[in-house]
């Protein structure tokens, strides 16, 4: 397994040019001609710089019981500015790459200054959002070789303590609609791949799901949309975008490319840069201003 890990990523360092030369088919704004909306404005600067004088989320980490690993687990949560345990909530699950865990999203691009500013200008329903380790095992930590089998198994493994751990455990213990229309999963990197994956598949669970450079973990869109009829009907948003510069970007490239041809209405949006952070926190900034709305 982590031959063929290794093997996948240097096919992708050689295919990203031939697969952005696909992307000439494209709205010179990024967005898909099944696009569930209008065009796509750039982030503008400052969209995830700390803005003095407004009101202000909170982080706090929570441990629940997984069943499927058989311990306590943790994640992190935001809650937003004004939260009020006697409202209720949409709630995002959003998860880290391969190299990451529950932190990285918040060490690393600014989602607590994105989801702050973007509160300020009225641009978000209210929601929760759930920062969990996607690395579902005894010991989670991203240490050692990150690419071992039993490591990457275990992003596979986290569909069940998603679903059957997590998800519960936030429903019944703060205040959200449990139900799919008020449910979105998005990540970047292997969470990406882990949110097509996942939310796909459990459309009952998602209704709202973004991919950020989506990583080689990425099912095919086949597999993932065996009724694609049947998953337009269901699904609120499907958001995809990746960074024009990305050495991954044939992984987005190819599943924007098979919607396409499915006729399963979605965003794409080709965004400046490569695998990286800024493109990520584009992502949130654009995803979290669409969905439950």
């Amino acid at each position: 397994m982590k031959k063929l890990m290794i093997l996948v990523l240097l096919i992708a360092l050689l295919v990203p040019s031939m697969s952005y030369a696909q992307s000439s088919t494209q709205n010179t704004n990024g967005v898909s001609p099944l696009s569930t909306g209008g065009t796509i404005i750039p982030a503008p600067q400052g969209y995830d710089a700390y803005r003095p004088n407004i009101a202000r989320g909170n982080v706090q980490q929570i441990s629940y019981y997984s069943s499927t690993v058989g311990k306590m687990r943790n994640a992190m949560v935001y809650t937003p500015p004004g939260y009020n345990p006697s409202q209720t909530y949409n709630v995002l699950y959003l998860l880290h790459g391969i190299g990451g865990d529950q932190y990285e999203w918040l060490n690393g691009m600014n989602p607590r200054n994105i989801l702050d500013n973007l509160y300020a200008d009225n641009k978000l329903e209210p929601m929760i959002v759930v920062f969990p380790n996607g690395r579902a095992m005894w010991d989670d930590r991203p240490i050692g070789d990150i690419f071992a089998p039993d490591k990457v198994a275990a992003f596979e493994t986290f569909e069940f303590d998603l679903i059957n751990d997590l998800v519960p455990y936030i429903d019944n213990n703060f205040p959200v609609y449990a139900n799919a229309q008020n449910r979105a999963l998005a990540g970047l990197s292997m969470g990406g791949g882990q949110s097509l994956n996942f939310g796909l598949k459990h459309l009952d669970k998602f209704t709202w799901i973004g991919a950020f450079s989506s990583a080689p973990n990425t099912k095919s869109a086949s597999q993932l949309i065996p009724n694609p009829a049947q998953t337009a009907s269901k699904l609120n948003l499907l958001w995809l975008s990746c960074g024009a510069s990305d050495y991954l970007l044939w992984v987005s490239q190819n599943f924007h490319n098979s919607v396409d041809a499915m006729n399963v209405p979605h965003m794409w949006y080709l965004d400046v840069g490569g695998h990286e952070g800024k493109v990520w926190s584009s992502g949130l900034y654009q995803f979290a201003q669409r969905i439950f709305k």
